[in-house]
């Protein structure tokens, strides 16, 4: 119980965080993208506000075996660039760059979005659902069974 409630409270500040920094505002990001137009470098300013609090955590979590809460850490990612890494992140750059959304975002802004944030939602849930079993399908293709 004691866990959900600090997943609460982290995820209203992160929320909160989004719409404060005009994260949920698709005119903002795409802005950010418009770098031979009207370049917006706001977002610059949200990933280094954003790093810098990161930063600090991966050093305390250095030093620690268990969260304040008492679970362990997840392992550290992966630093191997690989297929499915370049696909997923071309796939990511072009969702964001034409809808002007991530998920963090898109779900913060779920509580005054319009019927194009709803669309983006529900396709963005569909794809994750989907995308394990579409890269189990493709890589069955891509490496023949012996």
């Amino acid at each position: 119980m004691l866990r959900m409630v600090g997943a609460f409270i982290a995820g209203g500040f992160f929320g909160g965080g989004l719409f404060i920094s005009g994260m949920t505002d698709t005119t903002k990001v795409q802005g950010w993208l418009d770098v031979f137009g009207a370049w917006d470098p706001t977002l610059a300013f949200v990933m280094g506000g954003a790093m810098i609090p990161m930063f600090i955590a991966w050093a305390i979590v250095r030093r620690r075996t268990t969260s304040v809460l008492g679970t362990t850490f997840p392992p550290k990612p992966s630093t191997k660039i690989d297929r499915n890494l370049v696909a997923g992140s071309l796939m990511f750059g072009m969702g964001w760059g034409l809808a002007g959304l991530c998920p963090g975002p898109s779900i913060a802004a779920l509580s005054y979005g319009g019927t194009g944030l709803y669309v983006f939602v529900a396709a963005m849930i569909t794809g994750m659902a989907i995308a394990p079993f579409l890269r189990t399908r493709l890589l069955e293709r891509a490496v023949p069974a012996e």
